[in-house]
């Protein structure tokens, strides 16, 4: 015998049945909107931004998380994967592998350190160094074209917001995807 799942009655209500300002579960608990959480609202642009700077990035020949390895590195000047490491908020393991890629590509140099061979040092190559400005002007023009639309003081607000909640819960990784 065969069930026809349309006439099955659950023993709650189904969301089509419910109007919206009464959606519970089983309980009689309320069960909040997606739309209801600042975290749906954050995960929604955050992603359109991301995806956005992902593809100047990637149209320049790098990776966002690159990026971060290359534009830490600019800021550092000649450094190590360790500091970097530190720095950037990555593994060593993910430093190691982001410098081997950029080292492949002609944009990062690793020289041994005589006193403990095991150490490298690593720095930008003029390569390097020419393209971090030209990304650092396309995350600003990617900014520009996501919040240009935002009053100078809600731009401040909300970045000021975001910033708060990271001290606040001691976020230390950089977002790399």
């Amino acid at each position: 015998m065969s069930t026809n799942f349309n006439t099955v009655r659950l023993p709650f209500p189904t969301r089509a049945e419910m109007s919206e300002d009464s959606y519970q579960d089983p309980s009689g608990n309320p069960v909040s909107e997606l739309e209801s959480h600042l975290g749906y609202w954050l995960r929604f642009v955050s992603n359109h931004v991301s995806q956005g700077f992902q593809k100047k990035a990637e149209a320049n020949g790098v990776t966002v998380s690159e990026w971060v390895v290359l534009r830490e590195m600019y800021r550092l000047g000649c450094t190590s994967p360790s500091v970097l490491a530190q720095v950037a908020g990555m593994s060593k393991g993910a430093v190691s592998k982001l410098i081997d890629r950029l080292e492949s590509k002609g944009l990062v140099s690793k020289a041994i350190l005589l006193a403990d061979r095991r150490q490298h040092s690593i720095d930008l190559t003029s390569e390097g160094q020419e393209l971090v400005p030209v990304l650092a002007r396309l995350a600003d023009q990617n900014d520009e074209d996501f919040f240009g639309k935002l009053p100078e003081q809600l731009r401040s607000d909300l970045q000021a917001a975001m910033k708060e909640v990271v001290r606040s819960h001691h976020l230390k990784n950089v977002p790399l995807n």
